[in-house]
């Protein structure tokens, strides 16, 4: 079992403040500061510092912060493992990114359940940001995503990798001639919420290009992949999508490809859990089970 002063320290971590942590913890101020004091005097080291009045972590509290994320990630998959020990099949808890799920998710699972008709499985589908913390707070066990995350806080394997692409509606009618990215600022952008690893591709592309999102004069930001595919069939704007997500109404006709002479771009989906993880092997096993 985790320790109690360990759960302290994450939730300092959490709130970079200690009367936020005394509150969410139910305990003292001075109780978290007598915690964190412990956890100071038994790894010689500071863990926390204050840059002016914030308070931020040390590279040793960085430390500590990941390898604790770790241990309660592991305690929680304990439990669930011993509750259900004598089953042939233990339960699966994991995330997907809206593309990974709308787009692999739906072939990858019927061939699962094709082999294991038994499996319990429990799915969700999120940004990567929130599914990042899903499985930091040990909610999932690891999760497929899109998006960029610390590869100093998680073991990963190469899942697949994919064409990003701009697409538009079969009819849609441009202000100005397509050639370069910016020739589409003057389109309205249809894009996903903070957070998703579909907009974050493209923030990272435009930035690399001395750009953002606001080069856009109309904007429409929507949470739902579907939605933003049914947007743009219907020419309301223009969006950002990998081409697996749109291969259908592509195949169709119902959406087409916008030609842009400087925009080619591909991006890894990634298979990921906690690092350091004592259940590695298994995730690596399920890996295998899940492949495309």
């Amino acid at each position: 079992m985790l320790d109690f002063r360990m759960e302290t320290f994450l939730t300092v971590c959490q709130c970079m403040n200690f009367t936020r942590a005394s509150e969410e913890l139910h305990i003292t101020q001075p109780a978290v500061s007598q915690h964190i004091r412990f956890l100071e005097k038994y790894y010689h080291t500071k863990l926390f510092h204050y840059e002016g009045k914030k308070l931020r972590l040390t590279n040793a509290g960085e430390l500590l912060r990941n390898a604790s994320l770790t241990m309660k990630h592991d305690e929680l998959f304990l439990q669930n493992e011993m509750i259900r020990e004598g089953e042939e099949l233990k339960e699966i808890r994991f995330g997907a990114t809206r593309t990974v799920g709308d787009a692999l998710m739906g072939k990858v699972l019927q061939k699962y359940l094709s082999r294991y008709p038994d499996a319990k499985i429990h799915m969700e589908v999120e940004n990567t940001n929130a599914l990042l913390n899903r499985l930091d707070e040990g909610k999932i066990d690891f999760a497929i995503v899109e998006g960029f995350f610390k590869k100093r806080e998680y073991e990963f394997l190469h899942y697949s990798t994919e064409r990003y692409i701009a697409v538009c509606g079969r009819n849609y009618s441009f202000l100005k001639k397509t050639e370069k990215v910016e020739d589409l600022f003057g389109e309205r952008l249809l894009l996903r919420e903070p957070g998703s690893g579909t907009r974050e591709v493209l923030e990272r592309f435009l930035s690399s290009q001395n750009y953002s999102l606001e080069d856009f004069k109309k904007s429409m930001e929507v949470g739902s992949l579907q939605t933003i595919k049914e947007l743009t069939k219907a020419g309301c704007g223009i969006t950002f999508l990998y081409e697996v997500a749109v291969r259908e109404e592509l195949e169709k006709g119902e959406m087409q490809k916008i030609c842009l002479k400087d925009f080619q771009i591909f991006h890894d989906f990634t298979f990921l859990w906690r690092r350091g993880s004592i259940y590695a092997d298994r995730f690596k096993e399920i890996f295998w089970r899940f492949s495309v």
